[in-house]
């Protein structure tokens, strides 16, 4: 007997899912056998890249684009999804940036508001959005990505960066209180260093990511697929009473 999909019929809107975490969790949700929306801010090739990985899978999906720091233009891409779709049972904000190092000493006012309007503004703004089309759903579930530096500051020039993980994972908690009558889960995943993602790629050097894994108790990086697994399995039925949580994906960097 063929088991279905633990997603199988569902409908999820994963943003910042054209590369990175954001495509894994895109793909991983399509092999679990919901229909997915791959939404980008920046890079097209990148997502029909996505959109092609899902799509193998047998599952329905398509590709948009969105600034997710713009009200209108997220109002736009949740409209647009639950049209495509039909529905909408699952958001996960995965869209969000470190921007760039910067200490808060000469840091610009500018500085400050794109990183807390790229991470904790476009999280709120795609859950604001959502939530009337999730409360339509028997399956609620959303998912929200903090960080480890939302429990240690971060890096170096991260201070900020770190506020608007920590911000979001506030955020959560507060969304799943109000949302919990409606039926709906609200969990956030804080991930340690995940290996070979642009966000390491770019803002860290290589002796910089040598010294963070050496500091990870497991000894190695995590991978795109283990928070992708996190995100399926939060999303599945048998996650139905975990609600607002923060779940570590971190090979026990941070302990409580």
């Amino acid at each position: 007997m063929t088991v279905p999909a633990p997603l199988t019929g569902r409908r999820a809107l994963v943003t910042g899912s054209g590369h990175g975490i954001g495509a894994a969790i895109a793909i991983g949700l399509a092999q679990a056998g919901a229909d997915v929306v791959v939404h980008y801010g920046h890079s097209a090739e990148k997502a029909e890249q996505t959109r092609q990985q899902v799509e193998a899978t047998g599952v329905r999906t398509t590709v948009l684009a969105a600034d997710v720091t713009d009200t209108e233009q997220v109002n736009g891409l949740v409209a647009q999804s639950v049209e495509f779709l039909g529905g909408l049972d699952i958001v996960v904000c995965n869209a969000g940036h470190l921007v760039g190092r910067e200490a808060v000493e000469t840091m610009t006012d500018e500085h400050y508001q794109a990183v807390m309007e790229v991470n904790v503004g476009a999280t709120f703004r795609t859950v604001r959005a959502a939530i009337p089309h999730l409360k339509q759903s028997d399956h609620g579930r959303v998912v929200t990505m903090a960080s480890l530096a939302a429990h240690n500051g971060g890096g170096p020039g991260s201070a900020v960066y770190a506020a608007a993980k920590a911000a979001i994972r506030g955020l959560s908690k507060g969304l799943a209180k109000e949302l919990a009558p409606s039926g709906i889960t609200v969990n956030a995943l804080a991930p340690g260093f995940i290996g070979d993602t642009p966000f390491h790629n770019t803002f860290s050097s290589p002796e910089a990511q040598a010294k963070n894994i050496a500091g990870i108790p497991l000894g190695r990086a995590g991978t795109v697929e283990e928070v992708a697994s996190a995100v399926t399995w939060l999303c599945s039925d048998g996650a139905g009473f975990v609600n607002g949580s923060t779940i570590d994906i971190d090979g026990g960097a941070w302990f409580r």
